[in-house]
């Protein structure tokens, strides 16, 4: 599939000039087949406090907005930290870069793009043979594991260092005991291990290959065209945009960004991303496990179940349940942001709130 997406990414992007916001045409609910009884027993349960603190519900339906409730005093306009979501964005940053001829190819390895940040310690010429393909799918052979504290990539020491991509290429070469399959025996032939690390490190080969600051390329590459103003990037001690987590940007623009990916690249007539690289973001290329699925380009594939029927998803998800979820055969986008990041399970009372509210009220 990797061929056939070069082949078709030569396409030359539509400039496009910067707007004030997103342009969102507004519907009422019935009129895009969404129950407005739903939504509003919806809005109860979160006040309640069902599913603990919510801060903003959107939904677009048809490419119309259906639903947009904030729950807190910030309103519209905050910029929402919504942790690992940026990592979406990085992928379609790289996208835009491969677009471009920036970057040759998801099989382009990443160590030219940030030997100067070395020399790197446990040196192997398994290194050397890291794409921008195996962090894109989170599976490089980097000891990097989020979900283990164990970890030696695990991203809570990475902040402790002042070279973030350098603490990720001096990582050694993971292993697999034998009660671990190896990646070329597991499905699509890679071993998922969540790994912020090697996304800030992509962000960093975006960086090196445009020429330019990420935060500069992404304003003019994705939020100019798209209309976002105003994201707030996290740095690190060296100045580069982490692109791994904890962008700022309105709920609105979480909106825009996943009707883009729905859409296929395109927003407000502009082709923003090729079509063939939100088609291979959307595509499986690695597994998670069998609760969670499959894992895209930097995005979740889960399947949300709504009275017994199964809808296949896409989803920007970051810390305490933040999500942007996609659903393509409900034609919808469902944005919720959350303060949960001391909840038990908050990525399960997103989805909830999605599948049984959000999707539930669509007809």
């Amino acid at each position: 599939m990797r061929h056939l997406l070069l082949a078709t990414l030569g396409l030359a992007l539509v400039s496009a000039p910067v707007m004030a916001e997103p342009n969102w045409p507004v519907a009422a609910p019935e009129t895009q087949d969404v129950s407005a009884e739903g939504l509003a027993a919806m809005d109860a349960a979160v006040r309640a406090g069902t599913f603990h603190k919510i801060t903003s519900i959107l939904i677009a339906r048809h490419g119309r907005l259906v639903h947009e409730v904030y729950f807190d005093e910030a309103g519209r306009e905050s910029r929402r930290n919504t942790r690992s979501v940026t990592k979406t964005v990085t992928a379609m940053l790289v996208g835009a870069a491969v677009a471009r001829g920036e970057i040759a190819s998801v099989d382009t390895p990443v160590l030219p793009f940030v030997s100067d940040h070395g020399p790197f310690d446990n040196p192997d010429p398994r290194k050397a043979a890291i794409t921008v393909e195996d962090l894109l799918t989170m599976s490089s052979l980097l000891e990097c594991d989020d979900d283990n504290s164990f970890s030696r990539g695990n991203e809570e020491r990475m902040y402790l260092i002042e070279d973030w991509v350098k603490f990720a290429m001096d990582l050694p070469v993971r292993g697999f005991p034998d009660w671990i399959p190896q990646p070329e025996n597991q499905p699509y032939g890679r071993a998922f291990s969540y790994c912020t690390a090697g996304v800030t490190t992509l962000g960093a080969v975006v960086q090196k290959a445009t020429g330019e600051p990420l935060k500069d390329f992404a304003r003019e590459a994705l939020f100019g065209p798209l209309g976002i103003e105003g994201e707030r990037w996290q740095m690190s001690p060296m100045g580069l945009a982490q692109g791994g987590g904890g962008l700022g940007l309105r709920s609105r623009d979480l909106l825009t960004l996943g009707q883009l990916l729905l859409n296929h690249g395109r927003w407000d007539g502009r082709q923003v991303l090729p079509e063939a690289w939100t088609r291979a973001m959307t595509a499986p290329h690695a597994s998670v496990d069998p609760q969670k699925g499959d894992y895209g380009y930097l995005i979740w594939l889960p399947t949300y179940q709504v009275a017994g029927a199964p809808h296949p998803a896409w989803t920007m998800s970051g810390t305490g349940g933040n999500k942007v979820a996609i659903i393509p055969d409900l034609d919808a986008v469902v944005v919720v942001t959350t303060e949960n990041f001391d909840v038990r399970n908050p990525h399960g009372l997103a989805d909830t709130l999605i599948a049984d509210h959000a999707l539930a009220a669509m007809k």
